[in-house]
């Protein structure tokens, strides 16, 4: 048997997958940055990684209420 409580190790994922996405999220915005910089950037593909750089703050949002309890005022 294991001290943690389950929602200790859930929290701990939670932590984890927060910290995998922002990674993506930042490596995305540097790729970003790259393909902005050429001489001609490719437009098509800039407007799809700012649309998954979008798509992974979404995500990270959404994790990060998870671990928020709901506070009734």
């Amino acid at each position: 048997m294991t001290d943690d409580p389950p929602a200790a190790a859930n929290d701990d994922a939670l932590q984890a997958r927060i910290a995998e996405l922002r990674l993506e999220h930042e490596d995305m915005d540097a790729a970003i940055r790259a393909l902005e910089n050429e001489i001609q950037p490719d437009q098509l593909r800039i407007a799809r990684l700012k649309r998954r750089k979008l798509a992974l703050r979404d995500q990270i949002v959404v994790l990060e209420n998870q671990q928020t309890p709901d506070i009734i005022a």
